[in-house]
Formats: C-alpha cells, sequence, structure tokens
C-alpha cells in the first residue's frame, strides 16, 4: 500500500513550480512530462484549492490516499501494464478484493471531477492523493500534469496483501511478498518502507479487509507515529498487520524502520520520493 534516492526533487518540492517547469522542459530527473495547457494547469490548481478544502471538511485523507495508491501500485515494469491511469473508477477494479470500499472514494470525488472535465481521471486521482498527505500535515509532494486515462483495468492481485506475514516456517515471507509486489512496480526496499509509514494515516475496517482498527492513536495525522508505534509493540486499540510485523524482521527494512522513528524530517523526505515515485510509474518515461 507505499515507496529511495531523489532527493533533487525535494529542493523545489512546489507543487506548483515543477507544474510549470515540467510543462515548459518537458523533460526532468529522467523523465520526459508531456506539455499540458495552461487551461489545464489552471485547472488543476483550481480542483487541487476544491480538494483540499474537501478532504478537510469530509475527514476523508485516508480513504481517498488509499484510491491514489491502488490506482498506482497494480502497475508492472515488466509488461508496462498497469498504473496511475484512472481505471479504478470501472466496476471492473473496483470489485478486486484490495478495493473493498474504494467505490466510496469514487463517489466522494466524483462531484468535485465533474467541475473539471478537462482534467483525467488519471490526474485527478493523483492529485487528490497529493492533496490528502498535505491536509493532513504530511509532506509536500511534486505533482506533474499530463496521465491519460486508459479504458482496461489490469488484472487482480497485483496489489499488497496485509495477511502475508510472519511464519514459524519462514521468517521473512512477509518480507519476500512485500518485495514481490512492490518490485513488480520497480520499487526499492526504501519505497516499500517510507510508503508503508502512510499507514500512520486511516484504519481497516473488518467488513472490507478482515481487520479492525488504526495503526495510530490519531489517524488523521500525518506523521512518523506508524514507526513509533511499531517499535513500541502491540497496544491495546492499535492496528499491527502481518505485513506491518515483517518490516521489524527484515535486516534491510528494520534499520529503515528504526530511522524513520527516530526522524520525521528523514521519513518526510524519503516518503515524499516514493509517492512521487508510486504516483508516475510508466508516466512520462523518458
Amino acid at each position: 500500500m507505499p515507496l529511495g534516492g531523489w532527493s533533487a526533487w525535494l529542493v523545489f518540492a512546489s507543487s506548483s513550480f515543477w507544474s510549470s517547469i515540467g510543462t515548459a522542459t518537458g523533460i526532468a530527473m529522467g523523465k520526459s512530462y508531456p506539455t499540458v495547457s495552461e487551461e489545464y494547469l489552471k485547472a488543476v490548481e483550481k480542483s487541487r484549492r476544491k480538494l483540499r478544502g474537501f478532504i478537510a471538511e469530509k475527514n476523508c485523507a485516508p480513504l481517498i490516499l488509499r484510491l491514489a495508491w491502488h490506482s498506482a501500485g497494480t502497475y508492472d515494469v515488466n509488461t508496462k501494464t498497469g498504473g496511475p491511469f484512472g481505471t479504478i473508477r470501472h466496476p471492473d477494479e473496483l470489485a478486486h478484493g484490495a478495493n473493498n470500499g474504494l467505490d466510496i472514494a469514487v463517489r466522494l470525488l466524483e462531484p468535485i471531477k465533474q467541475q473539471f472535465p478537462i482534467l483525467s481521471y488519471a490526474d485527478f486521482y493523483q492529485l487528490a492523493g497529493v492533496v490528502a498527505v498535505e491536509v493532513t500535515g504530511g509532506p509536500e509532494i511534486p505533482f506533474h500534469p499530463g496521465r491519460e486515462d486508459k479504458p482496461e483495468p489490469p488484472e487482480e492481485g497485483r496489489l499488497p496483501d496485509a495477511t502475508k506475514g510472519i511464519s514459524y516456517d519462514n521468517l521473512f515471507l512477509g518480507s519476500d511478498h512485500l518485495r514481490d509486489v512492490f518490485g513488480h512496480m520497480g520499487l526499492s526496499d526504501q519505497d516499500i518502507v517510507a510508503l508503508s509509514g502512510g499507514h500512520t494515516l486511516g484504519r481497516c475496517h473488518k467488513e472490507r479487509s478482515g481487520f479492525e482498527g488504526p495503526w495510530t492513536s490519531n489517524p488523521l495525522i500525518f506523521d512518523n507515529s506508524y514507526f513509533t508505534e511499531l517499535l513500541t509493540g502491540e497496544k491495546e486499540g492499535l492496528l499491527q498487520l502481518p505485513s506491518d510485523k515483517a518490516l521489524l524482521t527484515d535486516p534491510v527494512f528494520r534499520p529503515l524502520v528504526d530511522k524513520y522513528a527516530a526522524d520525521e524530517d528523514a521519513f518526510f523526505a524519503d516518503y515524499a520520493e516514493a509517492h512521487l515515485k508510486l504516483s508516475e510509474l510508466g508516466f512520462a518515461e523518458a
């Protein structure tokens, strides 16, 4: 369900700055961004303002972030299929088991999307994910427009399975599963741990995932408490999934958990890089 080594992006973290630069030059840091019109850019900024107010009012940031993640996380680096191209709004993809409840997010966002018909659903959903992190106190994430909507949803089974965790037979089963799923997206070990920290927002619902409860004591604030809670151990009322616990047993993942628990700035920097990478999987490849 989140993402290393793009620190240069963070020097100019202003999304409006990067929107204009990306469309003016078309090329940045290994990406070749498409040129969009001034009218399109104005619609991006207007919809961003609408989304800020709406997400804050409805307290729906966790759900909106999950929609953006699950839309992008279907990308397969080998076949170049899936990814953040708007297909998650289609009933066939919403029916995937991992997407239980995301029909609510699609319905919530649709009235705002209708105000900006010029925008692709692909751009709109990823912009909404960026805003969801921002309005809950998280890092500012660059946003580059120009994704086109694709007509066909990807096959089911490309998203993480929260039940894949530690077993007595294979201590690193959870790590293997995470690397398999995120590796198909082309994401790194650092990306995996940083994105996992996005679970600082939200909670699980038994009717959707089979699990119940939040990961942190304040699931509407984006901070590094996912990692501090993970290191503290299980607490009544808070959730730790098998896939969360797997981060503690892996020799590469664990030092990153320790780092992010001790240094929120480091977490924010790596999360912003990872989220950007996830949101642009298969988009604007140079």
